[in-house]
């Protein structure tokens, strides 16, 4: 892979988006306490292929909000720590299979080894997010998943 972070960056619509450079962990973090101004949720959006349903929800947060969060032009810190959670498991998707329609499609898609839900519901939590780069690792590296 790359650079994981770099292609974080690049789904939350690049540094224009933050207006800042986040090239390490620690900008990310920085950017991260700031919370993400909303523009990162509106390129990710145009980026992923979500639709703003499945990014609320796995958000943990509805729909209201995170149109609210648009008026007030930034997200949480909690808020913005979920986006790059989410953000960064598209990523690995991506990487382990090969093309974003493909991640995007298994993402949506009930998984055997996750109980039969779909990584999208359960990534909310981080246990759950865990589980998917889990499930995700194994794919990677052979294993059955």
């Amino acid at each position: 892979m790359v650079n994981e972070l770099t292609g974080i960056v690049d789904e939350l619509g690049g540094e224009s988006s933050f207006g800042r450079t986040v090239r390490t962990n620690e900008e990310m973090s920085t950017a991260i306490r700031a919370g993400f101004p909303h523009s990162a949720v509106e390129r990710f959006l145009e980026s992923s292929g979500l639709s703003m349903q499945e990014i609320a929800s796995s958000l943990d947060l509805s729909i209201r909000s995170l149109q609210r969060r648009k008026h007030e032009g930034r997200l949480a810190r909690y808020e913005s720590d979920r986006l790059y959670r989410l953000a960064r498991i598209v990523v690995l998707a991506e990487y382990f299979l090969g093309d974003h329609e493909r991640a995007i499609q298994w993402l949506r898609r009930p998984n055997h080894v996750l109980g039969g839900v779909a990584p999208l519901a359960v990534i909310d939590t981080e246990l759950g997010a865990r589980e998917v780069e889990n499930v995700l690792g194994r794919i990677g590296y052979g294993g059955v998943s």
